[in-house]
């Protein structure tokens, strides 16, 4: 069985199947995990759900912070961006299922036979493996219980920007979320930047990069994730971002993970927004 992560396809369904086939990807045998970002942007959004749901058990997705937008728009009536390619989504006659099956994802995915843990942006320096499981777990009950529609109405904004262990209520549910599925830069005492979209290098004096930070407690993890366009296809010991810009005329990117190589594979994407 062959084990691939493949960074943020947000609506690119065409450049998702050629990747799938130059890996030869079979769900009989083989297991496809995506890093969030399903939707939005491109061409294609009910396309990729409707592929990425009927793959079942063969596919391991944790949501994105485009996923989640959609979720808010099909809960809570949020007003749709004016970049937004969620419209034949929301109008499918199976939106009601396909939302279902999205709000009941994980926020983040550990495989300890492998020692990699998926999420779809990343972690506060403060959090260790077991408290990042711990808060994505609260925020997928959440999403995944009867509260739902509470939290999106609560769920967009960029404080508090710091952690702290007793944060509560929706407060601490939406401090997980933006690290989750938004956190690019911080400083070395956790405090998120979540304006700044740009490369490492980019940032204001005193941020870093949220994988750079000395003395971060998920250190010791091997971590997969996306979000991050602008830093592209990165890999480090321990650390593998796959968001190399699909969306944005770059390359679909896929990582072999179960045989140890992390090796990479992509395709290019002709959308442009």
């Amino acid at each position: 069985m062959a084990v691939y992560a493949v960074g943020d396809i947000q609506g690119c369904y065409d450049p998702l199947q050629r990747l799938l086939e130059v890996v030869h990807f079979d769900p009989a045998r083989d297991q496809l995990w995506s890093v969030g970002d399903l939707v939005n942007r491109g061409p294609a959004s009910l396309s990729v759900l409707r592929l990425v749901r009927s793959l079942g058990t063969a596919a391991v997705t944790v949501l994105g912070n485009h996923d989640l937008h959609l979720l808010a728009v099909a809960y809570h009536r949020h007003p749709i961006r004016p970049k937004d390619t969620l419209e034949e989504v929301l109008r499918a006659p199976d939106c009601a299922e396909l939302m279902e099956w999205l709000r009941a994802l994980p926020l983040l995915h550990h495989a300890p036979h492998l020692g990699v843990t998926m999420v779809h942006a990343g972690f506060p320096p403060q959090w260790d493996l077991t408290q990042a499981q711990s808060c994505a777990q609260e925020l997928h009950e959440v999403l995944s219980g009867p509260c739902c529609e509470k939290f999106f109405a609560h769920m967009y904004g960029d404080r508090p920007h710091r952690w702290n262990a007793n944060l509560s209520g929706w407060e601490r549910l939406r401090f997980s979320m933006n690290c989750l599925t938004r956190i690019r830069f911080c400083t070395a005492d956790g405090q998120l930047d979540l304006e700044a979209k740009g490369p490492p290098g980019s940032q204001r004096h005193s941020y870093l990069p949220w994988f750079q930070v000395p003395n971060r407690r998920t250190a010791r993890e091997t971590i997969v994730f996306g979000h991050w366009s602008a830093l592209g296809e990165y890999h480090q010991p321990g650390i593998h971002a796959l968001d190399s810009g699909c969306v944005w005329s770059g390359r679909l990117t896929a990582l072999r993970i179960d045989d140890g190589t992390f090796r990479s594979i992509s395709v290019s994407c002709a959308t442009r927004r």
